[in-house]
């Protein structure tokens, strides 16, 4: 499959025909929320964001509820289910009792989240106030035990799918360190032995299970008396999980709305040395800019996707055309005719492969030739027996001679020539951060590259140079705001941001939006410390002198907005001079010229244009006639 370099970097989960649609199975992930609902959560508090007390089961239900929306943008293929233990109600396929699986209709138990499970899921609170109930299901004298009952409800509900094509989660949140306090002797034995082996047996099908804690101020949550055993920790792992599951909780409820985009094959290409051999080479795209989703057009009634379909129609029979379309060229008085099959092997040129063209030094390779993000290629043997060996060969040997690879990338759209880099492995902390490999970067056409100052340069004047002291202090001013560890992962784009939060609004039906914080505005704070400011104040200077003031630089208004403002006055004034409401209910609007409509229509900011009776019609809508 032919595919450009600009499209490795675009969002191909939603094509059908793309390889990259049949792969997104191995990324999907099935989780089960299992939140304890029983009294203990609803009376203990702890501090919430607006410094009031907020119960851990509001905390429990708030966290969930955010993550079923980041999920729809983040992970798109996802499914979810809710579930609750310690519930007076049950509601579950088992009828074990003190389960409660929450879901909406028209969906199952265990599905993508939707917007009317999340609407339905925020007044949960209410609904467990008038109809779940909450109850302590391992009481002493009863042999019930709902933690059991609920480990087994989760694993049956994660029995869809495999766990080679897609990860299988429960997650629970609970602020009971010790469920079986209330009991004691054989029967407290027997329970947690037998709970103990619930979830091995659900670990050993392949489903993780994590733990999401909640402590109150004064009581913190000891994980060792029980859930230790449940999950599988000891030693360092047992001490460090505590603030790990802090932060986890604070991740779900302050989760960017973001695509996240999991690692996988991009395309895999054949890497020629010289005829007879050949690499098989796995790409892989590091990072790509994120975009809103495509537009899909739904119908108005049924609200189901529409598919275009098109037909060709004979002009001279008007029968309906068959077979497909042949294209011709004139040539010498004659037609000649092409198939769709034959225009693109004209096209096409050459293979798609990438082959090597020679090597060169690393210094002739310049920041500036990086004109998109790169791709990573690593070896693969699928194919071609011994491409590692021969890749690890070729590797080794440009390391060592400081050397990249200049290759020549046939696309049938867009060909270029690439550089291969080799990257060194490196190892921090006793794991890999970085792995050996190659970065595939696409090198500019001639065009593409351009002289600033020859753009700069017109026939009056020639391009302006900073003299030697506007450059140090510029140098000056950049290291004071210079940012430590800066990395693109730490901005959220807000453009983004706000077009999920309408989106979230308008599916939702909610009264407001959500509120956007715009991290990539200026740090007001950090600027107006006194060495920041002092360096701004000497660049300023240095720039454009002692006297120099801002006011003097405002842009003055131009021509064609002076005109539009006039016009606006004029459409007030006349606007003024109509009573509406009288000619709309006489049925006189009629009578008046189009201009005369247009007052009324560019007063109220609405569409001018149309023929007078549209006109009138949207005027009389407008008012409610």
């Amino acid at each position: 499959m032919d595919l450009d370099p600009e499209d490795v970097f675009k969002d191909h989960e939603d094509d059908e025909d793309s390889e990259f649609f049949l792969l997104r199975d191995s990324t999907k992930e099935f989780v089960v929320y299992l939140i304890d609902a029983s009294p203990k959560m609803f009376t203990a508090t702890c501090p919430g964001a607006d410094g009031e007390n907020e119960t851990h089961f509001h905390i429990a239900v708030t966290s969930v509820a955010q993550a079923l929306k980041t999920h729809i943008i983040n992970h798109t293929y996802n499914e979810v289910a809710i579930c609750f233990f310690n519930t007076k109600e049950k509601r579950n396929s088992q009828d074990l009792s003190g389960v409660f699986v929450f879901d909406v209709a028209e969906r199952e138990h265990l599905d993508r989240p939707t917007a009317r499970l999340i609407k339905e899921f925020g007044c949960v609170e209410e609904l467990f106030a008038k109809e779940i109930g909450s109850q302590y299901g391992i009481v002493s004298g009863s042999w019930e035990n709902s933690l059991y009952n609920a480990l087994w409800v989760a694993q049956a509900l994660l029995r869809k799918g495999s766990t080679k094509t897609a990860e299988k989660r429960i997650l629970l949140l609970t602020n009971e360190d010790d469920p079986f306090r209330n009991i004691s002797g054989i029967a407290k034995a027997d329970m947690i032995r037998t709970t103990l082996q619930r979830a091995k047996d659900a670990q050993d099908l392949g489903i993780s299970i994590e733990l999401i804690p909640f402590s109150r101020p004064d009581e913190e949550f000891k994980v060792s008396i029980f859930y230790a055993d449940l999950i599988g920790l000891e030693g360092d792992d047992l001490i460090e999980y505590m603030p790990s599951a802090g932060q986890k909780l604070e991740d779900m409820k302050n989760q960017l709305r973001k695509r996240m985009f999991a690692k996988r094959i991009v395309k895999r290409i054949k890497f020629v040395i010289t005829n007879g051999l050949s690499i098989d080479l796995h790409t892989y795209a590091l990072i790509r800019p994120t975009a809103p989703g495509a537009i899909t057009w739904l119908d108005s009634v049924t609200n189901r996707p529409l598919k275009a379909e098109r037909s060709f129609i004979c002009a001279d029979t008007g029968a309906l055309m068959q077979g497909p379309l042949k294209r011709y060229q004139p040539y010498k008085n004659e037609d000649v005719k092409f198939s769709e099959e034959e225009l693109r092997e004209i096209k096409r040129v050459s293979t798609g492969h990438l082959r090597l063209l020679g090597f060169k030094p690393l210094s002739c390779l310049k920041d500036y030739h990086n004109l998109k993000p790169s791709t990573f290629v690593f070896p693969s043997d699928k194919e071609v027996i011994g491409s590692t060996c021969a890749f690890v060969a070729l590797h080794r040997a440009m390391i060592r001679n400081q050397r990249f690879a200049l290759a020549f990338y046939g696309l049938s759209t867009n060909p270029r020539l690439v550089a291969l880099v080799a990257q060194e492995e490196i190892i921090s902390d006793g794991g890999q951060f970085e792995p050996p490999g190659m970065h595939m970067i696409f090198l500019p056409y001639s065009d593409d590259i351009r002289d600033i100052e020859q753009s700069q340069l017109t026939t009056k004047r020639p391009a302006h140079r900073a003299t030697e002291d506007q450059i140090q202090k510029a140098a000056a001013l950049m290291k004071r705001i210079y940012l430590k560890d800066f990395s693109v992962c730490q901005f959220s784009n807000p453009a983004l941001q706000r077009h999920y939060a309408v989106l979230q609004a308008l599916a939702l039906d909610e009264d407001e939006m959500p509120e956007i914080h715009d991290e990539t505005l200026p740090d007001e704070e950090g600027m107006s410390r006194p060495v920041v400011a002092k360096a701004i104040q000497e660049f300023r200077t240095s720039v454009y002198g002692e006297d120099y003031d801002e006011a003097d630089d405002k842009p003055r208004e131009s021509e064609a907005s002076k005109k539009r403002k006039a016009a606006a006055e004029i459409v007030a004034q006349e606007y003024k001079n109509y009573d509406w409401e009288e000619l709309a209910d006489s049925g006189k609007l009629k009578d008046l010229t189009v201009v005369e409509l247009k007052y009324y229509l560019a007063a109220q900011k609405l569409p001018l244009a149309g023929k007078k009776e549209v006109l009138i019609s949207r005027i009389l809508t407008h008012l409610g006639k």
